[in-house]
């Protein structure tokens, strides 16, 4: 059977059982870009018809975030971005502003954490130098909010280096590692117990050359084998940013979450070759414990009348 058929029947095809568990999607994006073809209220919409009961949503501008959190606050949290523009994802770490700017909007109550913040080989300073970046880690851990970094070098060093620096400060690993096999992202996690991984597009559409699954969609041994060895440690969301290759693009619309159901089709399809206990934890409670939605946001699957079993 032809590659491109089988990842069809994979993520496109009803898939009864992980259908109808929840998950948490911990990697959204609510853009400028985004806004004029899916509105707040088709967003939310959305993550109700994909059975996301919630969603950590990442806003550029950063109020755009604040928009779908307050239509829906108890299903999604806000982080704060510093980004305003496209390209500011590689000048925030030269720019003092940031910090004042992500401290008022931590003050203010209205958003759960700092990100998502892109540290990427040529372009993020060296960590003895990064003065914004160590301010926005103490910020973080005084305010008692995850921060989700983007980092993508060609070895875990900056991460171990600096999830040592900052151990108070929980740090959420957009990608985890984007390109790193799994065994560099074994020796952070074992290295730093404040690091949880995040699992966003690292699907057969982005991050292509570093996947999760072979192309059958069968999770690869080695990453079957670090997703049980720390359990409690990951999470998934889609990131949906589409078309990837037009990033921020002002002559073409982004639109990813049009795309959210193909790249969770992806998600559950995997998430469904773990045991039950792990997949629970990795599609769900994972994401909803690091950001204090326990209380608001049940990972159950709910019964045919409705109820919670």
């Amino acid at each position: 059977m032809p590659v491109l058929l089988r990842l069809f029947l994979l993520v496109c095809l009803p898939l009864p059982a992980m259908a109808a568990r929840p998950v948490a999607d911990m990697h959204l994006h609510y853009k400028w870009s985004q806004q004029d073809v899916t509105s707040p209220a088709e967003a939310i919409a959305t993550l109700q018809q994909q059975g996301i009961v919630m969603g950590v949503a990442i806003g550029m501008p950063a109020e755009l975030a604040l928009e779908l959190g307050r239509k829906a606050p108890d299903r999604v949290v806000p982080l704060f971005s510093p980004y305003r523009i496209g390209g500011d994802w590689y000048r925030w770490s030269r720019d003092p502003e940031v910090v004042v700017r992500t401290r008022a909007a931590l003050a203010s109550g209205e958003y759960h954490g700092i990100g998502e913040l892109h540290l990427i080989g040529g372009f993020a300073p060296r960590l003895e130098k990064a003065a914004v970046l160590q301010e926005l880690m103490t910020l973080a851990a005084g305010y008692d909010v995850p921060i989700m970094l983007h980092t993508e070098f060609s070895r875990p060093d900056f991460m171990l280096a600096l999830c040592n620096r900052y151990p108070e400060t929980r740090i959420l690993w957009a990608h985890s590692g984007a390109i790193l096999p799994p065994a560099d992202v074994a020796r952070v996690f074992a290295a730093c117990g404040n690091v949880w991984g995040g699992l966003a597009a690292r699907d057969p559409w982005r991050f292509v050359n570093s996947p999760v699954t072979d192309e059958d969609g069968t999770l690869l041994p080695a990453w079957r084998a670090l997703l049980l060895r720390f359990p409690d440690r990951f999470m998934v969301g889609s990131d949906p940013v589409w078309p990837v290759e037009q990033l921020d693009g002002w002559d073409e619309a982004d639109t990813g979450w049009r795309e959210l159901g193909r790249f969770w089709g992806f998600h559950r399809a995997w998430l469904r070759q773990l045991p039950e206990s792990a997949a629970k934890k990795i599609g769900c409670e994972n994401a909803v414990a690091l950001f204090g939605m326990s209380g608001k946001v049940s990972c159950r699957v709910a019964a045919a009348d409705g109820s919670s079993p």
